[in-house]
């Protein structure tokens, strides 16, 4: 939901600094009147209290989503994949938990009997807890197939 607030606020973003470019590129090459440009600007720095509050309110919308941009940019985000270390002689080992969902898997689907395996692995301090769910065809025994899983 975040990711897509995100895409969202950088869409309009976007916008609003193109119209903001566009309109000073015409503003610095002469393309508009200067007394209806002296007049604008005249209603944006206060003759007009209601133009004066709509442009304090945009400035501070357009700050804030520009504090944001910059915080999603500098921050870490949990992109990197969760993995299991360990430490050996020969060095350090990272494995992730994907690799190891898939090796359960393997494992699993060369028991006769089963079908649609979806494998969870979760880390805890006591080690790893692998389940497997599996569509079990009529014809096995649930408690033999079960058995065969966990020697697998």
């Amino acid at each position: 939901m975040i990711k897509l607030l995100d895409r969202l606020l950088l869409f309009l973003y976007s916008i609003a600094i193109g119209i903001v470019s566009v309109v000073t590129i015409i503003a610095a090459s002469g393309g508009f009147d200067e007394g209806g440009l002296h007049d604008w600007l005249d209603n944006i720095t206060g003759e007009s209290d209601a133009v004066q509050i709509a442009v304090i309110c945009v400035a501070i919308a357009l700050l804030l989503v520009s504090v944001r941009f910059f915080i999603v940019s500098v921050s870490r985000g949990g992109s990197a994949a969760p993995s299991i270390n360990q430490r050996t002689e020969h060095g350090d080992i990272k494995i992730s938990v994907e690799t190891v969902e898939n090796l359960a898997l393997k494992a699993a689907s060369r028991s006769r009997g089963v079908k649609d395996l979806k494998a969870r692995v979760r880390v805890s301090e006591s080690g790893l807890e692998i389940q497997i769910r599996a569509f079990v065809d009529g014809d096995s025994s649930i408690p033999a197939l079960s058995d065969r899983c966990n020697a697998a």
